[in-house]
């Protein structure tokens, strides 16, 4: 087994798990308060908070060398995205639906968040 996998499977666990909490807190308290777009833009530093943590702890445990860290950044975002889009129909949501929610400014701020998620293990040493 390539030596990037395991790391981008706790990498993407953990942060996943993490970011599915901010956002039942995201969903259920600060949209009604603020609306979407105000609701992502407060969530996404917590969550690449959160991603730059999780990453020293993974790179640290499973030290990579820069491609290898690029290959498990990009392995953890596709997970990302297919747990996201297994969530999305889960709750109802077409993918159509998923895919057109990522051009509104809410959910293209989500995106850059993502792609930041992404790009984390790269940058962490």
């Amino acid at each position: 087994m390539p030596r990037f996998i395991r790391p981008a499977l706790v990498y993407f666990a953990a942060v996943f798990a993490g970011a599915f909490a901010l956002g039942v807190l995201r969903v259920t308290v600060i949209l009604p308060l603020t609306g979407p777009l105000i609701a992502v833009a407060l969530e996404v530093p917590v969550v690449l908070a959160l991603a730059w943590l999780v990453a020293g702890r993974v790179l640290c445990r499973w030290p990579l060398a820069l491609p290898g860290r690029l290959t498990m950044g990009a392995l953890a975002f596709v997970l990302l995205m297919l747990a996201e889009a297994a969530l999305a129909m889960a709750l109802g949501q077409t993918l159509r639906a998923f895919a057109q929610a990522m051009t509104t400014p809410a959910g293209a701020l989500g995106l850059v968040g993502q792609v930041g998620f992404a790009v984390l293990p790269a940058l962490r040493r």
